[in-house]
């Protein structure tokens, strides 16, 4: 049973990427080297940094890499917020009862204005700053603390997270919302990947504060689970595309789970609600897939997915929910140019082979000649 959780800061309970990016950058820039792209940023940055200026800046001292971006960070942290589902997780840990610790690379100055700004600090015990290598001080952590390590879990959003984890001989879950992609994770081994912080509260709760089933028998229990998706065509007849960290960064399109007591139109319009806050018209359904055991989705599933077509109805200005990371309205050709995760692209397909499926062009209107 776990009874501690020690949580890294930056990606885990509050969202400082861009700032940390917007910093790096102007520690490129001010090196003379190009600089990168968020996705790009994501790809390579890793913990210890020293390892990421070595790559990049190998020509710089590192006291001088550190005072251009302290010196830039301090004014773009104000960009930091908590991250969906932190506060309730750590209400949730001081319901339990469970002990709470921070380990992080962020220095102190930086992280005492962040938690006043979010409010965890009366919800964590004890914070360890300024920690390049965390797998130097894990144990001392354990130790000082008189933590057992089969009840201690780490919770973290890279690889060095749940080497440090591994290093402790402790459990470790990862998070999608920071800074490693899902394939970065998956190669780290840890006990568990969760999008979010909500999802793994939902797992403690499920499985009594135990990242596994306590019973073998409990896993066969397990049911296909039905969802509807939609490709949402706007009035100039093109598709609304977005991209989640959950399907390995791919694109796809949005949709969710059926309620129980719902109908499945009734579902699509509320998850497409909730996650691009468009109202749809003109719903049809196009396919029925099975997607089983996709290596593309973050956690091993059965997936039953209904897909439709549909229309926006009023504004097609799209609001993003915590689920996506990214939209694009495309052409439906110029769609098949991304990367896409598999399902879409079979419905894509679908939609493409079957004028049925596909809104008429708005026309123009015909010069009017004198």
């Amino acid at each position: 049973m776990i009874r501690n959780i020690i949580f890294d800061w930056s990606g885990t309970l509050v969202d400082d990427l861009p700032a940390v990016w917007q910093a790096s950058n102007h520690v490129l820039s001010r090196a003379g080297v190009p600089e990168m792209s968020l996705e790009t940023f994501r790809a390579e940055f890793c913990l210890p940094f020293k390892g990421f200026y070595d790559r990049h800046v190998p020509h710089i001292q590192l006291p001088q890499l550190e005072e251009w971006f302290h010196g830039h960070f301090q004014h773009a942290q104000d960009s930091v917020t908590p991250l969906p589902h932190a506060r309730e997780f750590l209400e949730f840990c001081r319901a339990r009862g469970v002990r709470t610790f921070v380990l992080s690379a962020v220095p102190e100055v930086h992280f005492a204005v962040q938690q006043a700004r979010t409010g965890f600090g009366p919800f964590l015990d004890r914070p360890y700053l300024g920690v390049w290598d965390k797998r130097a001080k894990i144990h001392e952590i354990l130790a000082e603390n008189a933590l057992v390590a089969a009840e201690t879990l780490f919770i973290g959003d890279m690889e060095h997270d749940i080497e440090t984890a591994r290093h402790g001989g402790i459990g470790s879950a990862a998070v999608l919302t920071g800074y490693n992609t899902l394939p970065q994770l998956r190669a780290a081994r840890p006990d568990v990947i969760v999008e979010h912080l909500g999802e793994l509260r939902q797992l403690l709760e499920r499985h009594e504060m135990r990242l596994q089933p306590t019973t073998p028998e409990s896993a066969s229990h397990r049911r296909p689970i039905p969802t509807v998706g939609a490709v949402i065509f706007d009035k100039r007849g093109e598709v609304l595309m977005l991209r989640t960290h959950k399907w390995s960064g791919l694109w796809g399109i949005p949709g969710g789970k059926i309620q129980f007591g719902e109908t499945s139109e009734e579902a699509l319009r509320r998850e497409l609600k909730e996650e691009t806050s468009l109202d749809i018209e003109d719903v049809r359904f196009v396919l029925v897939q099975d997607c089983i055991h996709s290596p593309e989705f973050y956690r091993d599933e059965h997936f039953l997915l209904l897909n439709y077509v549909c229309r926006a109805t009023g504004t097609d200005a799209v609001q993003l929910n915590d689920e996506a990371v990214e939209f694009r309205w495309l052409p439906l050709e110029e769609a098949f140019k991304l990367p896409l995760n598999q399902p879409t692209k079979v419905l894509l397909d679908a939609i493409a082979a079957d004028a049925r499926f596909r809104p008429t062009r708005p026309q123009r209107p015909l010069p009017i000649h004198p």
